[in-house]
């Protein structure tokens, strides 16, 4: 049985009072399962509230969806890596594509991001994808090598699992199918071999659903998903990860 690890991504959603709710729900209905872990990403106003939640479940995390590269300092409305640490997140979010598409944020800025989660002690999950139009003019490779690169630089000595989220795919309905993630898994994780990296760890994002999430997790080279609409609902959720084969 491999390890898989699903990650839920709330974004702008599930303040502090619904998420404490969230949980109470899950952590009635979903017991410790044996290789697999379950993450939560909620808005940073949440994060304490879900830490202090899930208590000492070492089989969940909760984490956050982006931080600044300053440590501290007048940068109105921005997040540390050490503040959220001491609000008990655990991971971060670095990359994800509407932080690069909707907010404009550059390769540059998150290997900086990067860096400054691994020195606050949280593990990154490092979000890499391409646009349709990358992706029709057949660029899918050469974008996720760049922001791979970006980020780690030309040896990987840091821990750090990759989600590739193909941005043409989140929140359209449509999906990448397991052979075309597999084969952008396959290529991922021979770039991070390649450079030495001590984890090989790859999840797929992409408008993953109770549907479609045991056909995509049945694929060998993709160790877990990232999740953001379907596990805004506790009950689907649950439902999502315990059905997900392995």
């Amino acid at each position: 049985m491999r390890a898989l690890l699903f990650a839920a991504n709330w974004k702008m959603n599930v303040g502090p009072a619904e998420a404490r709710r969230y949980l109470a729900t899950f952590l009635t209905a979903y017991p410790p399962q044996p290789n697999r872990q379950v993450w939560f990403f909620p808005p940073a106003v949440s994060v304490e509230a879900v830490a202090t939640a899930i208590g000492n479940r070492t089989d969940l995390r909760a984490g956050v969806q982006d931080v600044y590269w300053e440590p501290k300092g007048a940068f109105t409305g921005a997040t540390s890596s050490p503040l959220a640490a001491e609000a008990g997140a655990k991971a971060a979010l670095i990359g994800h594509s509407e932080r690069r598409h909707v907010f404009g944020e550059t390769d540059e800025q998150t290997g900086k991001k990067l860096k400054a989660v691994v020195a606050a002690g949280l593990h990154p999950i490092l979000c890499v994808g391409e646009t349709l139009t990358q992706r029709d003019a057949g660029e899918t490779l050469t974008v996720v090598r760049r922001q791979l690169h970006a980020a780690l630089g030309d040896r990987v000595e840091v821990l750090v699992t990759v989600a590739y989220e193909p941005v043409w795919a989140i929140g359209t309905g449509r999906n990448a199918t397991p052979r075309d993630a597999a084969e952008v898994h396959r290529a991922i994780r021979a770039w991070l071999k390649e450079r030495q990296a001590k984890e090989t760890r790859v999840l797929y994002g992409g408008s993953v659903n109770v549907k479609n999430a045991v056909e995509l997790l049945a694929e060998q080279e993709l160790d877990g998903v990232l999740v953001g609409g379907a596990s805004l609902d506790p009950q689907v959720w649950i439902e999502l990860v315990r059905t997900a084969v392995t």
